[in-house]
């Protein structure tokens, strides 16, 4: 199906939706007390975390991490405002806005590793 840096992308965008997963879930567990939801949390820690180290056999390290990183923190705060009511002011929109600039230039930028 994918290979080489193209199977790359797809474990690292299948990563940092992981990590979204697991960071919206994070308030639930309650400080980790909470069974299932600490479950879940770390059923997808430990998902994202291995899918990131899959991209890592074919993406620069630097670049893997930022982009998993950002791909969490827009898609965690996209589900804030969308789903806990956080603010969408356009000055938080604009910084998004920068992040998923910052991630597209890392792609389009990086080469593959030999």
């Amino acid at each position: 199906m994918f290979t080489g840096t193209s199977a790359g992308w797809w474990f690292l965008i299948s990563a940092g939706i992981c990590e979204i997963c697991y960071a919206a879930a994070i308030p639930r567990t309650e400080g980790f007390t909470r069974p299932w939801p600490t479950l879940y949390c770390a059923l997808f820690i430990g998902l994202s975390l291995y899918l990131l180290a899959l991209a890592m056999r074919t993406l620069p390290v630097g670049t893997a991490y930022a982009v998993w990183v950002g791909i969490g923190a827009v898609g965690t705060a996209i589900y804030g405002i969308t789903f806990l009511g956080e603010a969408a002011s356009a000055g938080r929109i604009a910084c998004l806005l920068l992040i998923v600039a910052g991630v597209v230039g890392l792609k389009v930028f990086s080469p593959a590793m030999a």
